[in-house]
């Protein structure tokens, strides 16, 4: 019974917290929340029902295709949705990705490959979501592709993705939830919110790795 209290809360707390963002805000998870996931998480919370990779094919920053079911080729992968012109919430969080992994040891952090969908084709060429993406890892993978196809992506994973929001500069943002979330083998079992603990971070993929190996 307390098992399923845990569990209870934990989706309850999911679904206060997998808003859509117009990335100019990052919601973090209340403290009662972290070290209490049934899993062992410290930063993030496990899934109930996991996650199936989506069967979909994207194109990468080099202009080849990519399967998100196929072609990754560690145990570990981080999924994120994001876009180049996000103006803070996704550099927070590929940020914190990449510091958290920075301080993994080489063998655990060598399990693990980030992969970024960007939310917005439109404007993001591959070349852009390369010189992006360096900024933080350039082992980061970024992949783009029709908006059809990553909504498609994006809602297998629980992920929203709003239509363009107008700015009184004439651009427009794209609002979406900013969740990252980790796959083991192909199977979405954790998710991370944004403001999640760099140390949290490191402790969950090492611990995903673990458990993929």
């Amino acid at each position: 019974m307390a098992r399923l209290s845990i569990v209870t809360y934990s989706l309850l707390a999911l679904s206060a917290l997998l808003l859509i963002t117009g990335c100019t805000a990052a919601p973090t998870a209340p403290t009662g929340q972290r070290n209490a996931d049934p899993a062992g998480y410290t930063g993030g919370s496990s899934l109930p029902k996991p996650y199936s990779m989506p069967e979909v094919s994207l194109t990468d920053t080099s202009g080849r295709p990519y399967n998100l079911a196929t072609t990754p080729s560690k145990p570990v992968t981080l999924l994120f949705f994001g876009y180049t012109h996000c103006p803070d919430v996704c550099i927070a969080v590929l940020s914190d990705v990449a510091l958290a992994l920075q301080r993994m040891a080489p063998g655990d952090r060598d399990h693990i490959q980030l992969i970024f969908i960007t939310t917005d084709p439109a404007r993001d060429k591959e070349e852009q979501i390369r010189r992006y993406l360096d900024r933080f890892n350039q082992s980061f993978v970024g992949l783009t592709g029709p908006m059809s196809t990553i909504k498609r992506a994006a809602s297998d994973v629980g992920v929203d993705i709003e239509g363009k929001k107008k700015l009184p500069s004439g651009g427009y943002e794209v609002g979406h939830s900013a969740q990252v979330i980790g796959f083991s083998r192909n199977s979405g079992v954790v998710i991370w919110t944004p403001g999640t603990p760099v140390g949290a971070l490191k402790h969950d993929f090492a611990l995903l790795v673990e458990r993929s190996r």
